[in-house]
């Protein structure tokens, strides 16, 4: 669904969470995965331009560390206006984000010790430090790519 107008329907309808458990991890390679989603791509851009849809539109995957998951969605946005709190990098290369995802040994789960309180953000917030940017693995699908 593309409706530039309603960007929260959008993100609820079009976002999608894949997770693996540790026996299917290991059975898959990167290569798989980067191509499956490169396909998912190729489609929805065949899908969208056979609606004449004249705007922007991104597919875009990348690796939440945080719920240990690969997400995906397609949104009525550039590139560069993901619809993110945080800060991103958008690349063209998908496998490095894909192999974070296969390499993360305890799917599902965070250790306490990973978890940072309250004060600790705020300690960052005060020095300067920030969150480094996550990456976002983008293919343009709509009219404008």
């Amino acid at each position: 669904m593309l409706e530039p107008s309603d960007r929260r329907v959008e993100w609820e309808t079009n976002t999608w969470s894949l997770g693996a458990a540790d026996e299917n991890r290991s059975s898959l390679s990167a290569d798989e995965v980067v191509a499956a989603f490169e396909r998912t791509a190729a489609a929805i851009q065949e899908r969208i331009l056979g609606l004449n849809v004249s705007e922007a539109a991104t597919f875009y995957v990348w690796h939440d560390e945080q719920a240990r998951q690969l997400r995906c969605s397609t949104g009525s946005v550039a590139p560069d206006a993901l619809p993110f709190g945080g800060t991103y990098v958008a690349s063209d290369d998908l496998g490095p984000i894909v192999e974070g995802f296969l390499a993360d040994n305890k799917p599902g789960s965070i250790a306490w010790s990973d978890l940072e309180d309250v004060q600790s953000r705020s300690a960052q917030t005060e020095t300067g430090s920030e969150i480094a940017p996550f990456h976002v693995w983008v293919s343009s699908v709509g009219a404008s790519h």
